[in-house]
């Protein structure tokens, strides 16, 4: 299938890793230039210079993304690097600490929101307008199967990144006519740095061999295991391509059909 995104730009958040990078890698292969932004110089750097290799057009931007007041700097970077304006926009930040909701310091709980739903927002706020300026773009936000089904130990990220469920279906509303979408992809366990230190911490905290851990958490999952990084990023692509023009506001699950719920 022909996706149609060749020669159009994306700013993929969260780029230097994990699920980040695997978007990257799909968007690029697709001919869509990329900018590979992250905290990290070193780990954007090196998936820009991967997907270069590759054969593909990629760019490295460091990006704090708990630096707000840097939003309309960055974007204009990217902007630059990309040479035009964004038509794709990835949002991926990375996880909170693992941890029930009681007992985190306000501060805890003010940096994660910060970080992973303000400036989600504020980066989106900046990017629109010139896709509905255009008459086309593409919004892909990456949360959790949390946002779907609580998942004990992780209630920081089940309750921010829920915000953005709300926050992106109702931006799909005032944006469709415009030629632009925004969807919610929903990871299940993929086999990246995050579900790894998940299992860690999981089998610390019950005393367990985390081998043990791992294959029990396969064993719920009715595929038998974990996803690949590649697999999340080629849905992603796809939902940025001109054949998903007509899908928006949707949840659209990676999971191996982890969640029971419909």
């Amino acid at each position: 299938m022909d996706l149609g995104i060749t020669g159009r730009t994306a700013l993929v958040l969260g780029a230097g890793s994990g699920l980040g990078e695997a978007i990257a890698h799909a968007l690029a292969q697709e001919g869509v230039t990329v900018v590979v932004a992250g905290r990290t110089l070193a780990k954007v750097e090196a998936t820009a210079a991967d997907i270069t290799a590759a054969g593909g057009r990629a760019h490295a931007l460091a990006w704090d993304l708990a630096e707000l007041d840097v939003v309309d700097e960055r974007v204009r970077a990217a902007e630059e690097l990309a040479g035009g304006g964004i038509d794709i926009l990835v949002n991926n930040t990375g996880g909170p600490p693992p941890g029930g909701v009681l007992g985190h310091e306000q501060q805890v709980w003010e940096t994660q929101f910060r970080s992973m739903v303000l400036s989600v927002i504020a980066i989106t706020d900046r990017v629109v307008p010139g896709m509905r300026e255009r008459g086309w773009g593409r919004v892909v936000t990456s949360t959790s199967s949390g946002v779907v089904a609580p998942i004990p130990g992780l209630g920081l990220s089940n309750a921010l990144r829920s915000a953005l469920v709300g926050w992106s279906k109702t931006l799909a509303g005032q944006v469709a006519g415009d030629g632009v979408t925004a969807n919610v992809v929903v990871p299940g366990r993929i086999t990246t740095e995050r579900t790894a230190f998940l299992d860690e911490s999981r089998a610390q905290r019950e005393g367990r061999p985390v081998e043990e851990v791992a294959a029990e958490s396969r064993a719920t999952i009715p595929a038998g295991r974990y996803g690949e990084p590649h697999e999340y990023g080629q849905t992603v692509a796809f939902l940025a391509s001109v054949p998903a023009a007509y899908v928006t506001g949707s949840v659209v699950r990676v999971d191996g059909g982890l969640v029971a719920a419909i």
